[in-house]
């Protein structure tokens, strides 16, 4: 994938300071390889993470440590006067700070808001470190593998909709003129991550952030691959017998639940994608 520099200052420093301003007041999401590489650092199990150290059901990283002098709170991982106690497996935004990274027809670009590298501003360790270019400090955060990761799940996010498509439209669903389908679809871009959680239930949820699969580096995209396996059977094994419009009506809201719950984690606006789906569907056939 090429990358595009826009709006960036040419040098960034070149590590991070124990003061953590990249540890405090942010919002991180996790994609379920992160999820999996911060439970290995912490030695603990994906759900133990999950429970102990997340938001949103799964897909936020918490941030309930001491607040720093801006009254900012600490990431739940953030060790005062020592940095990130789980640094091996941060995930990419992490890695990627103070910069962000957007993807626009298949086209990775990394971006800058601001005057002022917040690292230079508030954390004075860092003034005297040498500085590296932005293509030399990412490859120092190692963020190729996560950015991988991060496209790869897109990808999986993508055919999660796509069952949603398919229930509606090659069932016979469609056809019968019924219009809560894409409703559902709509409503669901605007429902919090916590509450999609809730109504995606246990089985679908721990399918999604618990694929019990190896999560090295080396392995990222065979970990990935097999999860979208597993996703894809777990729905063949499910909805493969559904004989009635009403269960199909359901599988298919359902599959969305998975789809913007999953864009949610990967940054993306479900919002935005709910409405593109839905006109989507609309030309082939849905109505609403």
């Amino acid at each position: 994938m090429t990358t595009t520099l826009l709006q960036l200052h040419d040098e960034l420093p070149l590590t991070c300071s124990r003061t953590g301003t990249c540890c405090h007041g942010k919002q991180v999401f996790l994609n379920p390889w992160e999820l999996a590489c911060l439970a290995q650092e912490k030695q603990i199990s994906v759900r133990e993470f999950r429970d102990l150290y997340c938001d949103f059901g799964g897909i936020l990283l918490r941030f309930d440590g001491k607040k720093d002098k801006q009254g900012f709170p600490a990431c739940s991982q953030y060790i005062e006067n020592f940095g990130c106690s789980v640094h091996r497996g941060r995930s990419l935004a992490c890695r990627l700070f103070p910069l962000g990274r957007q993807v626009q027809h298949g086209e990775g670009k990394y971006i800058f808001l601001g005057d002022k590298f917040p690292c230079l501003n508030g954390c004075s360790e860092v003034l005297n470190l040498p500085r590296l270019s932005v293509e030399n400090y990412l490859v120092g955060q190692e963020t190729a593998v996560f950015e991988q990761a991060q496209d790869a799940y897109l990808e999986v996010m993508q055919n999660l909709a796509d069952l949603a498509f398919e229930l509606l439209l090659d069932t016979g669903l469609a056809g019968t003129g019924e219009t809560k389908t894409l409703a559902a679809w709509r409503k669901l871009g605007n429902t919090s991550p916590t509450e999609l959680a809730q109504q995606i239930g246990t089985e679908w949820l721990e399918a999604l952030l618990f694929p019990n699969l190896d999560c090295s580096k080396e392995n990222v995209m065979d970990f990935i691959s097999q999860h979208n396996e597993n996703l894809q059977q777990l729905a063949q094994n499910q909805f493969a017998s559904l004989d009635d419009f009403a269960s199909i009506h359901e599988a298919s809201v359902q599959m969305m639940r998975m789809a913007l719950y999953l864009a949610k984690a990967l940054g993306a606006n479900p919002e935005g994608l709910a409405e593109y789906w839905v006109e989507v569907a609309k030309g082939n056939g849905g109505c609403e």
